[in-house]
Parts: structure tokens; C-alpha cells; sequence
């Protein structure tokens, strides 16, 4: 659909036809003028706006802000940009949806099979971009979706750009406004499954704010802004493409009502940078790109007949896409991944990057109190904690160390040594190993810590990521990821590729376990070659309900002293099924 065009119109006018709009959208019903959006400057925060009969919504409501018809430099409101990127809880205006945790993304190797699902909407400012886009993020109903606005990127501007966004002077709907080399790298890593780091534009300051947000990979991305469309390596990253159509004056009466209502701007300001900035970009960058795209909706996010149109073609292009973690005749009733796990590397010789403490008297001695099903759950506790401190101090030895000289308190120099890095990060794969964090800080002062919650799909008997919060600056540390038990590893697999997706480097990883089974050191060992893998004894053998033999039984019961539900997955309970 094209837009009709109009010539450019005096700022009398313009007023005259902008009160006329806002009068006519006033006496629409609530259905046709629903707004939910988020837009630059054009299109700048994230805002929801629903029409109601009440007098703010009116144009005399409009007027009680007292806005004066000649530019005004009063301070404008603090607004940042916003990208809806909280996995796994997604609230809608009827539900809430909890995701069912995202499954894994890689494969045997460790490699990434699968890529996110790229939807791009692109339409004028306040055409309703991000209502559409929550419309189909509600009717796709699927864990895992990103809401990515294309209001992050905008270029940090200079003291002169800034002194002429405050007179309304700066052209925010330009393609040069927006930083689209760091676009393109976010939205590439992001579809690729890995972590990546959003900007957050702040503009009041036209700065970028210093924290940055970090987001994790997705099933479905969803891209949205007024250019979504006007980069060529841009477009290359879009599976779907979707053009939102607003009528000109409906996206008119958005502004106003936006701009004034919420961002305390006066109606000659926003008018002036409709008619001298939005406008024209509309016809000549935004417009036109309406040629490239998929589908268009017109109406925005009340056609629903276009948004079930969108819904069913992405769910028909995620089941194309849909890679099994391992194949059909490998799943049982009791997990896919852990049966092709199961299978494999047997009669390998033990890897390299595996390091097993001495059994030493004392270390035998411990490992007989806490296998033992009669022991109590306080001696468990306490031989397991006295376990995990020397497994700690063992670990330590194989971290790297610069020489360093240092004087003492007798004026003498002494030569010793100093972990050559940055700083280590300690990551526990809940629940079970989470009880090796007191260990870690009792030996690392001020150590941070991260945590990764693993479970298990009854329908797949795959794992899924359910919960992660890692350290910010991750990717420069040593990391010591802590886990109970391990078993077939798929846990530990998984949770060594999401530091890997945060940039954690392989070689920087140390997997440290009580005790282990031999096929699962041989299944990250083999998925990653360079992570250090350590651990305090290996069992030979695991039964056919994936349980180490002659193992420790359910570490987290025993340790916790509770009955593990049923769909914990490996260290989750301690048993790493």
C-alpha cells in the first residue's frame, strides 16, 4: 500500500490539520485507536497507550498541558530506550506466559545447529510497530522471543548535534542517526543464538547510558524500527519481512498525544519536526522500503486476519527449522540426549584435560563415609564440604600464575607468584552445585558468583536453560563451574555452551565435579577439548536410568534432605541422570 503525498504544508496549516486529526481519532472507538508503541524520535521509548472517553484523551485534555504555540526549550523528560528481552516470563494484557525453558541449541560437538527465527517490522513512527509486534509475540505463544527495537542504536551525538535536538532542529529519522554497523554485529550474534550486549540510549543526554543490557539468545527474534528495512546487510538477517501501514494522520494524533502527553513537548515543537523531518524521511527512507517486505499489514495491530496470516507462516517456518538434539531412534521415555550420551565414546582412554585427585587414605576414607547409604545427612554434609574445599584447592593449582617479587616485613625480597588474569568467577549448575559455592568463597576472597538452573523436558528428555544470571564482564574471567555430580554430562554440556556464548574463553573454563562418570567426562571432553575437567573420583559404569555406578546416590536429597521432584534434571538433584 502506498501513501497518498501531500506537499509540504505551512506550520499554520499543519496545526489547523493536526487539531482536525486529533478531533477525528478522538471520536473513534477504542478499537481503532489502540496504540502500543515505541518509537525513535520519532521513534524514542517504549510507550502503551490505550484511548479512552475520559477528558485527558480529548483535545482539550490535550490543551490542559498548557502548551504554548512557539518552540519551547523547556527540559524534556527522561526517556531511554527500551528492549523487551526478559526471558523466560512474558506478560500480555490477558496472561502471563512461562516459557518452557529453551532447549538446547547445539549438538554432540558442542556446535550450534540451530539459528533464531528473524521477524523485521518495519513502518512510519507510531504506526503501531510494537503493538503488532506484541500481538504476535502473545499468538505465538512460544518460549524464548526477543523484542528487539531498533531505538537502542541510535549514534551518540556530538555537543553541537545535541544543542540542535533540544531546539527540535536534529534529524532523528535519518539513516545516519542510527549506528547500524553495531545493528548488524548485535542482531548477527543474536541470531545466532549467542549473548550479545544492547545499548541503552538515553534521550535526554543523547548518550549512551553505561550499563548495558545483556540478552541471550532466542527461538524468535523480532526486529523493529522506522528503518528496519534501509540496510542491505540488514535485510540479509531478516527471515520475515513485515511492513506496518498507518494511515498519516492516525500516526500524527500518536505523536501529539505522545510527545505531548508524555514527553512534555509543546504542539508547534513536534509539529515543526513532523513537517521539516518525519514526513519527508517517511516518503523518501521508509516509504519505498515497502517494496521488500513479505507481508503488509495494513491498520496495524487491530488487523487481526494479517496478524493470524503472520502467526501461522512462523510457526510453519520453525517447524522447517526444528532440528531434533539427537535423532528419533536415540529418545526414550527417559531423555534423548542421555541415551545418545550413553552410547557414545565407549572404550575411549580418558582425556588429557581430565585431572583426578589423588585417592589418597583421607580422600578414600571421605568417599567411603559419604557413598555410604546409612550415613546421616549431617556427616554427609560435613565429608562432602571437606571434599569439596580439597577439590577447590586442587582446582586452584591449575590456574595460571605470573612470577611476581614481593618485600617483607624484614625489608628482604621474596619471589612468588600471582594468578596471571583478570579474576576468577565461580558458576554453579543449581541445585546440587550450588553447595560447592561455600567452599569456593571460603577459598577465593571476594570471589563473584553466577548460577545456571538446568531442567528436563518430560515430553523430549532433553535439558532446558530455565534460569541464568551470570557476573557482568564474564567473558575476561576464569571460570569454575561447579556441579555435584556428572553423569552423561548433558547438563554440563549445556552449561558450558551458554559461557561460551557469553565469550567465556575455552580454555578458561575448569568443570569441577565431586564425582563423575567415565562417559560423561568423555562427552564434554569431546564437545569441548580445552575445557580442564576435575574431580575427585570417576565411576566406571552408569545404569539404564542413567544413574552413576556404583555412585553417591541423590546428592541433593541427601544433602538438602528432601525428596527430588521428578523433573530435575541431572545436577539439579545431584544425580545427573
Amino acid at each position: 500500500m502506498r501513501h497518498r503525498k501531500r506537499d509540504a504544508n505551512a506550520l499554520p496549516d499543519m496545526r489547523f490539520r493536526a487539531f482536525a486529526a486529533l478531533n477525528m481519532a478522538m471520536t473513534m472507538s477504542q478499537n481503532d485507536v489502540q496504540v502500543q508503541q515505541k518509537e525513535e524520535e520519532g521513534e524514542e521509548d517504549e510507550q502503551s497507550m490505550s484511548r479512552s472517553d475520559s477528558g485527558e484523551d480529548s483535545l482539550d485534555g490535550l490543551m490542559k498541558h498548557r502548551c504554548p504555540l512557539t518552540p519551547s526549550l523547556s527540559p524534556r523528560k527522561r526517556t531511554t530506550s527500551q528492549s523487551k528481552t526478559e526471558p523466560p516470563l512474558l506478560r500480555t494484557n490477558k496472561r502471563t506466559i512461562y516459557t518452557a525453558g529453551r532447549p538446547p541449541w547445539y549438538n554432540v560437538t558442542g556446535t550450534t545447529f540451530k539459528e533464531a527465527f528473524v521477524i523485521g517490522l518495519c513502518g512510519g513512527s507510531a504506526s503501531g510497530k510494537t503493538t503488532v509486534a506484541n500481538k504476535i509475540i502473545e499468538a505465538l505463544d512460544v518460549p524464548w522471543v526477543v523484542l528487539l527495537s531498533m531505538d537502542s542504536f541510535y549514534k551518540v551525538l556530538s555537543k553541537e548535534e545535541q544543542e540542535l535536538a533540544a531546539r527540535n532542529e536534529y534529524n532523528f529519522d535519518h539513516p545516519d542517526a542510527f549506528d547500524f554497523e553495531l545493528l548488524v554485529t548485535v542482531l548477527r550474534k543474536l541470531k545466532k543464538g549467542k549473548s550479545i550486549k544492547v545499548p541503552v540510549y538515553d534521550f535526554t543526554t543523547h548518550n549512551r547510558r553505561k550499563e548495558w543490557k545483556t540478552v541471550y539468545g532466542a527461538n524468535v527474534v523480532i526486529f523493529e524500527g522506522i528503518l528496519a528495512f534501509a540496510n542491505k546487510e540488514l535485510l540479509k538477517l531478516l527471515d520475515m519481512k513485515v511492513f506496518v501501514d498507518t494511515d498519516s494522520d492516525i500516526r500524527l494524533v500518536r505523536r501529539l498525544k505522545r510527545d505531548i502527553t508524555v514527553r512534555g513537548r509543546d504542539i508547534a515543537g513536534v509539529i515543526k519536526q513532523y513537517n521539516k523531518f518525519v514526513k519527508p524521511a517517511f516518503e523518501q527512507y521508509i516509504e519505498p522500503t515497502v517494496q521488500v517486505a513479505d507481508i503488509v499489514v495494513p491498520r496495524g495491530g487491530e488487523n487481526f486476519v494479517a496478524l493470524d496470516l503472520i502467526v501461522q507462516h512462523v510457526h510453519s517456518q520453525l517447524e522447517k527449522l526444528h532440528l531434533s538434539f539427537v535423532p528419533q531412534t536415540c529418545r526414550d521415555a527417559n531423555g534423548g540426549k542421555r541415551s545418545a550420551l550413553a552410547s557414545a565414546h565407549q572404550g575411549q582412554p580418558l582425556p588429557k584435560t581430565l585431572s583426578v585427585m589423588e585417592s589418597t587414605p583421607q580422600v578414600r576414607g571421605m568417599h567411603t563415609i559419604i557413598r555410604n547409604k546409612e550415613t546421616s545427612r549431617d556427616e554427609f554434609i560435613f565429608y562432602s564440604k571437606r571434599l569439596m574445599r580439597l577439590l577447590i584447592e586442587h582446582a586452584l593449582s591449575f590456574l595460571p600464575l605470573k612470577p611476581v617479587s614481593v618485600e617483607t616485613p624484614q625489608g628482604t625480597v621474596y619471589e612468588g607468584k600471582r594468578l596471571s588474569g583478570k579474576r576468577i568467577t565461580g558458576v554453579s549448575i543449581l541445585r546440587a552445585g550450588e553447595t560447592m559455592e561455600q567452599a569456593l568463597m571460603a577459598v577465593c576472597k571476594d570471589i563473584r558468583l553466577g548460577k545456571i538452573l538446568i531442567q528436563t523436558n518430560h515430553d523430549t528428555g532433553e535439558p532446558e536453560l530455565h534460569y541464568l544470571r551470570l557476573p557482568k564482564d564474564i567473558s575476561e574471567d576464569y571460570v569454575i563451574l561447579m556441579d555435584s555430580t556428572v553423569s552423561t554430562g548433558a547438563a554440563a554440556l549445556m552449561a558450558v555452551r551458554v559461557l561460551l556464548d557469553h565469550d567465556v574463553q575455552e580454555d578458561k573454563i575448569f568443570l569441577l565435579s565431586l564425582l563423575m562418570a567415565e562417559m560423561g567426562v568423555h562427552s564434554v571432553a569431546y564437545a569441548f577439548p580445552r575445557v580442564r575437567i576435575i574431580t575427585t573420583a570417576v565411576d566406571k559404569n552408569v545404569n539404564d536410568e542413567f544413574h552413576i555406578i556404583p555412585g553417591i546416590g541423590n546428592f541433593g536429597d541427601r544433602y538438602f534432605g528432601t525428596d527430588a521432584p521428578s523433573d530435575w534434571y541431572e545436577s539439579d538433584d545431584g544425580m545427573d541422570y
